[in-house]
Protein backbone atom coordinates (compact mmCIF):
# COMPACT_ATOMS: atom_id res chain seq x y z
CA UNK A 1 0.00 0.00 0.00
CA UNK A 2 1.28 3.17 -0.84
CA UNK A 3 0.20 7.04 -0.12
CA UNK A 4 1.92 8.42 -3.27
CA UNK A 5 -0.47 11.20 -4.20
CA UNK A 6 -0.76 13.46 -6.36
CA UNK A 7 0.36 17.29 -5.24
CA UNK A 8 -2.26 18.67 -2.79
CA UNK A 9 -3.61 22.12 -3.45
CA UNK A 10 -5.53 25.09 -1.75
CA UNK A 11 -7.37 27.03 -3.62
CA UNK A 12 -6.56 31.17 -3.88
CA UNK A 13 -9.26 33.78 -5.82
CA UNK A 14 -7.95 35.03 -9.13
CA UNK A 15 -10.22 37.32 -11.74
CA UNK A 16 -11.76 34.77 -13.34
CA UNK A 17 -10.17 31.54 -12.68
CA UNK A 18 -9.55 29.86 -9.63
CA UNK A 19 -5.73 29.28 -8.98
CA UNK A 20 -5.56 26.59 -6.65
CA UNK A 21 -1.90 27.13 -4.73
CA UNK A 22 0.32 24.03 -2.54
CA UNK A 23 0.43 25.96 0.92
CA UNK A 24 4.30 25.02 1.27
CA UNK A 25 7.20 26.91 1.02
CA UNK A 26 10.28 26.00 -0.70
CA UNK A 27 13.06 27.25 -2.05
CA UNK A 28 13.53 27.61 -5.69
CA UNK A 29 15.25 28.78 -8.55
CA UNK A 30 14.11 31.77 -10.45
CA UNK A 31 13.39 30.16 -13.87
CA UNK A 32 11.83 26.80 -12.60
CA UNK A 33 13.90 24.09 -10.43
CA UNK A 34 12.98 23.62 -7.11
CA UNK A 35 15.29 22.68 -3.71
CA UNK A 36 13.24 20.47 -0.88
CA UNK A 37 13.88 19.21 1.96
CA UNK A 38 12.46 15.97 3.34
CA UNK A 39 9.16 15.41 5.49
CA UNK A 40 10.12 15.43 8.90
CA UNK A 41 7.44 12.01 9.75
CA UNK A 42 9.61 10.47 7.03
CA UNK A 43 12.85 11.50 9.39
CA UNK A 44 11.64 9.59 11.64
CA UNK A 45 11.03 5.89 9.87
CA UNK A 46 13.01 3.03 8.92
CA UNK A 47 11.07 1.94 5.97
CA UNK A 48 8.34 4.12 4.85
CA UNK A 49 6.15 4.71 1.46
CA UNK A 50 6.01 8.44 1.13
CA UNK A 51 4.60 10.63 -1.99
CA UNK A 52 7.70 11.44 -4.38
CA UNK A 53 6.71 15.51 -5.02
CA UNK A 54 9.87 16.17 -4.49
CA UNK A 55 10.48 14.43 -14.88
CA UNK A 56 18.26 9.03 -28.17
CA UNK A 57 16.37 8.29 -31.18
CA UNK A 58 12.87 7.43 -30.58
CA UNK A 59 9.70 6.22 -32.69
CA UNK A 60 7.95 8.67 -34.85
CA UNK A 61 4.52 7.61 -33.37
CA UNK A 62 5.16 10.40 -30.80
CA UNK A 63 4.72 12.99 -33.47
CA UNK A 64 0.98 11.81 -34.16
CA UNK A 65 -1.47 13.92 -33.78
CA UNK A 66 -5.67 14.43 -34.34
CA UNK A 67 -8.37 16.23 -33.31
CA UNK A 68 -9.38 15.67 -29.91
CA UNK A 69 -13.09 13.72 -30.18
CA UNK A 70 -16.10 16.31 -29.22
CA UNK A 71 -19.29 14.38 -29.10
CA UNK A 72 -20.88 12.46 -25.93
CA UNK A 73 -20.57 9.21 -24.88
CA UNK A 74 -22.27 6.42 -22.56
CA UNK A 75 -19.87 3.10 -22.36
CA UNK A 76 -16.19 4.14 -22.22
CA UNK A 77 -15.58 0.40 -22.60
CA UNK A 78 -14.06 0.68 -25.86
CA UNK A 79 -12.28 3.73 -24.99
CA UNK A 80 -10.30 1.59 -21.69
CA UNK A 81 -10.12 -1.52 -23.87
CA UNK A 82 -7.87 0.93 -26.18
CA UNK A 83 -6.26 2.85 -24.21
CA UNK A 84 -5.20 0.98 -20.96
CA UNK A 85 -2.61 -1.56 -22.91
CA UNK A 86 -0.23 2.24 -23.51
CA UNK A 87 -0.58 2.56 -19.38
CA UNK A 88 2.13 1.70 -16.78
CA UNK A 89 2.63 1.57 -13.05
CA UNK A 90 5.37 3.12 -12.06
CA UNK A 91 7.17 2.31 -8.40
CA UNK A 92 10.15 3.88 -7.10
CA UNK A 93 12.68 4.13 -4.41
CA UNK A 94 14.77 6.45 -2.56
CA UNK A 95 17.34 6.06 -0.26
CA UNK A 96 18.45 8.97 2.22
CA UNK A 97 20.88 8.91 4.65
CA UNK A 98 22.72 10.80 7.17
CA UNK A 99 19.52 13.11 7.82
CA UNK A 100 18.03 10.80 10.36
CA UNK A 101 19.25 9.79 14.02
CA UNK A 102 18.06 6.60 12.89
CA UNK A 103 20.82 6.15 10.19
CA UNK A 104 19.66 5.22 6.75
CA UNK A 105 15.48 4.60 5.24
CA UNK A 106 14.02 3.72 2.38
CA UNK A 107 11.13 5.66 1.27
CA UNK A 108 8.66 4.18 -1.35
CA UNK A 109 6.13 5.87 -4.02
CA UNK A 110 3.82 5.04 -7.19
CA UNK A 111 2.45 6.84 -9.94
CA UNK A 112 1.65 6.15 -13.35
CA UNK A 113 3.09 6.62 -16.88
CA UNK A 114 1.70 6.70 -20.90
CA UNK A 115 3.80 4.50 -23.07
CA UNK A 116 5.26 7.25 -25.60
CA UNK A 117 6.99 5.26 -28.13
CA UNK A 118 7.24 1.80 -29.40
CA UNK A 119 11.31 1.34 -28.01
CA UNK A 120 10.65 1.88 -24.32
CA UNK A 121 10.26 5.92 -23.39
CA UNK A 122 7.54 6.57 -20.97
CA UNK A 123 5.93 9.79 -20.38
CA UNK A 124 5.19 10.47 -16.37
CA UNK A 125 5.31 13.67 -13.74
CA UNK A 126 8.37 14.89 -13.12
CA UNK A 127 6.91 14.66 -9.04
CA UNK A 128 6.69 10.95 -9.43
CA UNK A 129 10.04 10.31 -9.87
CA UNK A 130 11.78 12.99 -8.34
CA UNK A 131 14.64 11.85 -5.56
CA UNK A 132 14.00 8.41 -6.63
CA UNK A 133 17.12 5.94 -6.58
CA UNK A 134 15.35 2.88 -8.32
CA UNK A 135 12.22 3.54 -10.64
CA UNK A 136 10.55 0.12 -12.23
CA UNK A 137 7.60 -0.33 -14.69
CA UNK A 138 4.94 -2.82 -15.15
CA UNK A 139 2.99 -3.01 -18.05
CA UNK A 140 -1.13 -3.69 -18.69
CA UNK A 141 0.34 -7.15 -19.67
CA UNK A 142 2.06 -7.57 -16.12
CA UNK A 143 5.29 -7.06 -17.09
CA UNK A 144 8.31 -5.70 -14.81
CA UNK A 145 11.33 -3.82 -16.20
CA UNK A 146 13.82 -1.65 -14.39
CA UNK A 147 13.70 2.12 -15.73
CA UNK A 148 16.34 4.83 -16.03
CA UNK A 149 15.43 8.35 -15.58
CA UNK A 150 15.98 9.77 -19.23
CA UNK A 151 15.18 13.57 -18.18
CA UNK A 152 13.15 15.27 -15.85
CA UNK A 153 11.54 19.68 -15.65
CA UNK A 154 10.05 20.49 -12.62
CA UNK A 155 8.72 23.61 -14.15
CA UNK A 156 5.97 21.52 -16.45
CA UNK A 157 6.12 18.53 -13.70
CA UNK A 158 6.74 16.25 -17.10
CA UNK A 159 9.49 13.61 -17.28
CA UNK A 160 10.57 10.68 -19.36
CA UNK A 161 12.00 7.06 -17.96
CA UNK A 162 13.08 4.51 -20.42
CA UNK A 163 12.81 0.70 -20.27
CA UNK A 164 14.17 -1.87 -22.27
CA UNK A 165 11.44 -3.12 -24.50
CA UNK A 166 10.37 -3.17 -27.76
CA UNK A 167 6.96 -3.37 -30.11
CA UNK A 168 5.50 -1.62 -26.76
CA UNK A 169 1.34 -0.40 -27.62
CA UNK A 170 2.38 3.48 -28.14
CA UNK A 171 -0.60 5.67 -26.87
CA UNK A 172 -2.75 7.58 -29.64
CA UNK A 173 -1.48 11.54 -29.25
CA UNK A 174 -4.86 14.43 -29.38
CA UNK A 175 -4.99 17.61 -29.46
CA UNK A 176 -5.66 19.05 -26.39
CA UNK A 177 -5.95 22.91 -27.67
CA UNK A 178 -9.20 21.72 -29.44
CA UNK A 179 -11.15 20.65 -26.22
CA UNK A 180 -14.44 22.56 -25.33
CA UNK A 181 -15.56 22.26 -21.51
CA UNK A 182 -18.41 19.73 -20.93
CA UNK A 183 -16.10 17.34 -23.69
CA UNK A 184 -15.84 13.60 -22.03
CA UNK A 185 -12.75 13.24 -20.07
CA UNK A 186 -11.33 9.18 -19.08
CA UNK A 187 -8.54 8.64 -16.60
CA UNK A 188 -6.67 5.66 -16.47
CA UNK A 189 -4.34 5.05 -13.82
CA UNK A 190 -2.76 2.76 -11.00
CA UNK A 191 -4.65 4.66 -7.65
CA UNK A 192 -3.04 3.68 -4.41
CA UNK A 193 -0.31 2.34 -6.11
CA UNK A 194 -1.51 -1.24 -6.33
CA UNK A 195 -4.45 -1.04 -8.90
CA UNK A 196 -2.98 -0.86 -11.94
CA UNK A 197 -5.67 0.11 -14.81
CA UNK A 198 -7.86 1.88 -13.18
CA UNK A 199 -10.55 4.22 -15.26
CA UNK A 200 -12.59 6.92 -14.32
CA UNK A 201 -14.72 8.63 -16.94
CA UNK A 202 -16.24 12.74 -16.70
CA UNK A 203 -16.28 15.78 -18.50
CA UNK A 204 -13.25 18.54 -19.07
CA UNK A 205 -14.87 20.93 -16.65
CA UNK A 206 -12.17 23.82 -16.92
CA UNK A 207 -9.93 25.02 -19.49
CA UNK A 208 -6.57 26.18 -18.87
CA UNK A 209 -6.79 26.58 -14.95
CA UNK A 210 -3.77 28.29 -13.60
CA UNK A 211 -2.90 26.35 -10.79
CA UNK A 212 0.46 26.76 -8.32
CA UNK A 213 2.14 23.31 -7.37
CA UNK A 214 5.22 23.31 -5.99
CA UNK A 215 5.73 26.78 -6.29
CA UNK A 216 5.66 26.19 -10.29
CA UNK A 217 2.74 27.71 -11.94
CA UNK A 218 0.82 25.86 -14.48
CA UNK A 219 -2.06 26.14 -16.83
CA UNK A 220 -4.23 22.66 -16.69
CA UNK A 221 -7.05 20.97 -17.82
CA UNK A 222 -9.66 20.23 -14.95
CA UNK A 223 -11.69 17.34 -15.38
CA UNK A 224 -14.63 15.71 -12.77
CA UNK A 225 -12.96 12.54 -13.30
CA UNK A 226 -12.14 10.60 -10.14
CA UNK A 227 -7.95 11.13 -9.89
CA UNK A 228 -6.59 9.81 -6.65
CA UNK A 229 -3.37 9.18 -5.45
CA UNK A 230 -0.87 7.25 -7.89
CA UNK A 231 -3.08 8.34 -10.90
CA UNK A 232 -0.15 11.13 -11.41
CA UNK A 233 1.77 10.49 -14.38
CA UNK A 234 -1.36 8.95 -15.99
CA UNK A 235 -3.07 9.69 -19.03
CA UNK A 236 -6.54 11.60 -19.42
CA UNK A 237 -8.25 10.62 -22.71
CA UNK A 238 -10.99 11.96 -25.05
CA UNK A 239 -13.90 9.62 -26.25
CA UNK A 240 -12.54 8.87 -28.85
CA UNK A 241 -9.25 7.36 -26.96
CA UNK A 242 -6.47 9.81 -28.06
CA UNK A 243 -4.49 11.32 -25.00
CA UNK A 244 -5.48 14.96 -24.20
CA UNK A 245 -3.36 15.41 -21.42
CA UNK A 246 -0.95 14.14 -18.21
CA UNK A 247 -2.76 13.62 -14.92
CA UNK A 248 -0.63 15.83 -12.16
CA UNK A 249 -3.19 16.88 -9.55
CA UNK A 250 -6.17 16.80 -7.39
CA UNK A 251 -7.23 19.03 -4.38
CA UNK A 252 -6.62 17.20 -1.21
CA UNK A 253 -9.83 19.70 1.22
CA UNK A 254 -11.95 17.81 2.68
CA UNK A 255 -15.28 16.96 1.40
CA UNK A 256 -14.23 18.01 -1.72
CA UNK A 257 -13.96 15.53 -4.63
CA UNK A 258 -14.38 15.71 -8.63
CA UNK A 259 -11.26 18.50 -9.11
CA UNK A 260 -8.33 16.94 -10.29
CA UNK A 261 -6.12 18.55 -13.58
CA UNK A 262 -3.77 17.46 -16.04
CA UNK A 263 -1.25 18.90 -18.29
CA UNK A 264 -2.23 19.43 -21.90
CA UNK A 265 -0.61 17.46 -24.01
CA UNK A 266 -0.56 19.87 -26.93
CA UNK A 267 1.45 21.97 -25.40
CA UNK A 268 3.68 19.11 -23.52
CA UNK A 269 5.09 17.38 -26.85
CA UNK A 270 7.49 19.87 -27.43
CA UNK A 271 9.37 19.00 -23.82
CA UNK A 272 8.48 15.72 -23.81
CA UNK A 273 10.69 15.68 -26.99
CA UNK A 274 13.77 17.89 -25.71
CA UNK A 275 13.32 15.62 -22.25
CA UNK A 276 14.03 12.23 -24.93
CA UNK A 277 16.64 14.16 -26.72
CA UNK A 278 18.71 16.70 -24.50
CA UNK A 279 17.29 15.03 -21.12
CA UNK A 280 16.78 18.56 -20.13
CA UNK A 281 14.44 21.83 -21.54
CA UNK A 282 17.12 24.21 -22.77
CA UNK A 283 16.01 27.84 -23.95
CA UNK A 284 14.99 29.14 -20.85
CA UNK A 285 15.50 32.61 -19.38
CA UNK A 286 16.59 33.00 -16.35
CA UNK A 287 18.45 35.13 -13.65
CA UNK A 288 20.46 32.03 -12.36
CA UNK A 289 19.75 32.42 -8.68
CA UNK A 290 18.05 30.14 -6.45
CA UNK A 291 15.17 32.33 -4.32
CA UNK A 292 13.67 31.52 -1.14
CA UNK A 293 10.49 32.85 0.10
CA UNK A 294 10.42 33.96 3.65
CA UNK A 295 7.73 34.62 6.23
CA UNK A 296 8.19 35.27 9.61
CA UNK A 297 6.70 31.63 10.42
CA UNK A 298 8.78 30.09 8.01
CA UNK A 299 10.07 26.83 8.11
CA UNK A 300 13.50 24.88 7.67
CA UNK A 301 15.23 28.51 7.25
CA UNK A 302 16.99 30.52 10.24
CA UNK A 303 16.56 34.38 9.77
CA UNK A 304 17.02 36.95 11.72
CA UNK A 305 13.09 38.27 12.21
CA UNK A 306 14.52 41.12 14.09
CA UNK A 307 16.58 41.83 10.32
CA UNK A 308 14.46 40.44 7.64
CA UNK A 309 11.43 41.55 6.51
CA UNK A 310 8.94 39.06 4.34
CA UNK A 311 9.72 38.77 1.32
CA UNK A 312 11.47 37.42 -1.45
CA UNK A 313 15.16 36.73 -0.97
CA UNK A 314 18.12 35.58 -3.30
CA UNK A 315 20.18 32.91 -1.36
CA UNK A 316 21.98 31.23 -4.23
CA UNK A 317 23.61 32.61 -7.29
CA UNK A 318 25.19 30.85 -10.47
CA UNK A 319 28.89 32.18 -11.29
CA UNK A 320 28.68 34.70 -14.13
CA UNK A 321 25.30 34.38 -14.31
CA UNK A 322 22.69 37.05 -14.81
CA UNK A 323 22.49 38.37 -11.61
CA UNK A 324 25.99 38.38 -10.82
CA UNK A 325 26.61 40.36 -13.55
CA UNK A 326 24.38 43.00 -12.81
CA UNK A 327 26.03 43.05 -9.47
CA UNK A 328 23.01 41.07 -6.93
CA UNK A 329 24.10 39.56 -3.91
CA UNK A 330 23.04 36.43 -1.47
CA UNK A 331 19.92 38.31 0.76
CA UNK A 332 19.00 40.95 -1.38
CA UNK A 333 15.35 41.02 -1.13
CA UNK A 334 13.43 41.02 -4.39
CA UNK A 335 10.90 44.46 -4.20
CA UNK A 336 10.06 44.76 -8.02
CA UNK A 337 11.15 42.78 -11.32
CA UNK A 338 10.02 43.80 -14.64
CA UNK A 339 7.95 46.46 -13.32
CA UNK A 340 5.76 44.34 -10.99
CA UNK A 341 5.66 44.36 -7.03
CA UNK A 342 6.83 40.70 -6.14
CA UNK A 343 5.73 39.11 -3.24
CA UNK A 344 6.76 35.08 -3.99
CA UNK A 345 9.50 33.58 -5.93
CA UNK A 346 6.44 31.93 -8.37
CA UNK A 347 5.64 35.44 -9.52
CA UNK A 348 9.12 36.22 -10.68
CA UNK A 349 8.98 32.66 -12.37
CA UNK A 350 6.00 34.04 -14.26
CA UNK A 351 7.24 37.28 -15.17
CA UNK A 352 10.53 35.04 -16.73
CA UNK A 353 8.31 33.13 -19.25
CA UNK A 354 7.60 36.58 -20.91
CA UNK A 355 10.79 36.82 -21.96
CA UNK A 356 13.51 35.10 -24.09
CA UNK A 357 16.94 35.12 -23.65
CA UNK A 358 18.85 38.37 -24.07
CA UNK A 359 16.22 40.26 -23.16
CA UNK A 360 16.95 43.11 -20.21
CA UNK A 361 14.69 43.74 -17.47
CA UNK A 362 14.62 46.21 -14.27
CA UNK A 363 14.77 44.65 -11.04
CA UNK A 364 14.63 46.51 -7.51
CA UNK A 365 16.19 44.79 -4.17
CA UNK A 366 16.54 45.68 -0.95
CA UNK A 367 20.03 45.18 0.54
CA UNK A 368 20.36 45.98 4.23
CA UNK A 369 18.01 48.95 4.10
CA UNK A 370 19.04 50.09 0.91
CA UNK A 371 17.07 50.39 -2.15
CA UNK A 372 19.17 49.83 -5.28
CA UNK A 373 17.77 49.80 -8.71
CA UNK A 374 19.42 47.76 -11.65
CA UNK A 375 18.63 46.10 -15.01
CA UNK A 376 19.27 42.22 -15.20
CA UNK A 377 20.54 40.61 -19.45
CA UNK A 378 18.48 37.49 -19.28
CA UNK A 379 20.83 34.20 -19.85
CA UNK A 380 19.71 30.61 -20.23
CA UNK A 381 18.37 28.25 -17.40
CA UNK A 382 21.92 27.05 -15.33
CA UNK A 383 21.59 25.34 -12.70
CA UNK A 384 25.18 24.19 -11.85
CA UNK A 385 27.67 26.03 -10.26
CA UNK A 386 26.73 28.23 -7.42
CA UNK A 387 29.53 31.09 -5.96
CA UNK A 388 30.71 29.29 -2.46
CA UNK A 389 30.92 25.97 -4.58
Amino acid sequence: MTNQRPPELNKQKKKKNNRIIQNCIVCVLAGGFAFGGTCLGNMLTGNKTQENTNAPSYSSSSKQTATSYTGQINDVSDVAAKCKPSIVEIRTESVTSGNSMFGNYVSQGAGSGVIWTDNGYIVTNNHVIDGASTVSVTTADGQEFPAEIVGADSQTDLAVIKIDATELPVVDIGDSDALEVGDPAIAIGNPLGELGGTVTSGIISALDREITINNETMTLLQTDAAINPGNSGGGLFDGSGKLIGVVNAKTSSEGIEGLGFAIPISGAIDIIDQLMTNGKVTGRPGLNVSLYDYVESGYGFSMNQARYENGVYIVQIVNNGAADKAGLQKMDRIISFDGNEITSSSQVKAILRKHKIGDKVEIVINRNGEEIRTTVTLQELNTTVYEDE
